[in-house]
């Protein structure tokens, strides 16, 4: 039998993390469990024999319990039911939701990794001030240094920002994500859409610069006025985008979280993907965008802003093209290149395939994720510091 591993989220799981849940089920030579506080509203479907969740509702007292467990630490039931997984790791996704699981992992007495995906590494302090998980990540931040036996970063840029937040260079790894080669890939009986259509897939949130995207296609428009965009995701700032589309282009629609083989048909009958991305105000950028390595697996031609994660991803030139970072006028002119010349299109498609095959293979990421799962586990997990030395660390960090 497999030696278990806690995959941990405290909400399991938002519906825009698909790539979660497809790295825990590509593992080989371990078994994933998940673990979390609680169901996110309108999350993936998970398996409930392989869920473990301190709260199954979201009534008055399973908030309380959640604040409870946030604040002290203390869930006697949920450690006897993680406990009686018998897991040899805990592998935690983004740096707030380790902070939240540090005192269940030091009960357990097992190894803890972390991955970090963006905001978790590039987000400014008086952001994350915002909420309650952020402040309690704010308070744990040294001892979770410690506590972690590594950092798994998605990108180079997601490296370099953990360092300079002070994480152990010993203790961090990069390692992308991969995706699924077979599901996400070409298929030359799929045909494009009479219309030319601009597709955008991502979480309607600042980062992810679609208010960009808009403008951009209403000077596509001028020159393209069959040319569609349709917005896949969701998020705070849907209301004042459809607003913004309802005013400025003659043809947008919103199609909310779709299921991912919705999303690559999709990509199949899209002339283009558009990534507007941007760096928000709260400093929150991309780590590495997931959808970027979807669509070069697909064979579908990147339109993008130039900047952290997505330099990453894609390869200038060969497989998007890419222009500086908030420029409308340019995001325009790159769409419509896309659209007008074909041999360009496919060239870049065809060597988008490639990228994905060579770097984003989920079945390779993953068993690079496995050998660092047994570098984790290769001895018994000890603090690497007295507890007595922890506390006064975690006490000038709250101090200053």
């Amino acid at each position: 039998m497999n030696p278990t591993v806690l995959i941990y989220r405290s909400e399991l799981l938002p519906p825009s993390e698909t790539f979660v849940a497809a790295q825990a089920h590509a593992l080989r030579r371990y078994s994933p469990r998940f673990a979390g506080l609680r169901l996110a509203r309108a999350g993936l479907r998970l398996d409930d024999c392989e869920t473990v969740l301190l709260t199954r509702q979201n009534t008055f007292c399973d908030k309380l319990r959640r604040h409870f467990f946030l604040a002290t630490g203390i869930a006697p039931h949920f450690v006897r039911a993680l406990e009686r997984r018998h897991p040899v790791l805990l592998h935690a996704h983004f740096a707030v939701d380790a902070a939240a699981a540090l005192r269940f992992q030091k009960k357990l007495n097992i190894p803890l990794i972390v991955t970090l995906h963006g905001y978790d590494a590039t987000m400014t302090d008086q952001a994350l001030r915002r909420d309650a998980p952020g402040r309690v990540y704010l308070r744990r931040k040294t001892e979770l240094r410690i506590r972690a036996r590594l950092f798994i970063c998605v990108s180079d840029h997601i490296r370099r920002r953990a360092l300079e937040r002070g994480v152990p260079e010993e203790k961090l790894r990069t390692l992308p994500i991969g995706v699924d080669l077979s599901f996400f890939t070409p298929d030359p009986l799929r045909s494009r859409a009479r219309d030319p259509i601009v597709l955008f897939v991502g979480r309607l949130v600042e980062k992810k610069g679609c208010t960009h995207l808009i403008r951009a296609m209403s000077l596509v428009q001028q020159h393209h006025p069959t040319a569609q965009l349709l917005i896949i995701g969701d998020g705070p700032l849907l209301d004042p985008l459809r607003l913004q589309a309802r005013a400025m282009l003659r043809g947008c629609t919103f199609l909310g979280f779709l299921p991912p083989s919705v999303v690559r048909d999709l990509m199949y009958r899209a002339s283009l993907l558009a990534a507007p991305s941007i760096v928000a105000a709260s400093g929150d950028s991309e780590g590495l965008p997931i959808t970027l390595c979807e669509a070069q697996a697909i064979g579908l031609p990147i339109a993008a802003f130039r900047g952290p994660g997505v330099s990453e991803a894609v390869v200038e030139d060969e497989t998007a093209l890419l222009v500086p970072s908030g420029d409308e006028s340019a995001l325009a002119r790159a769409i419509s290149a896309l659209l007008e010349n074909s041999v360009l299109a496919a060239r870049l498609a065809s060597n988008g395939r490639r990228r994905a095959e060579a770097h984003f293979s989920l079945e390779k990421q993953t068993a690079r994720l496995e050998d660092l799962y047994d570098e984790a586990t290769d001895a018994r997990f000890t603090l690497p510091a007295q507890e007595s030395d922890l506390e006064e660390l975690c006490a000038q960090a709250q101090s200053n």
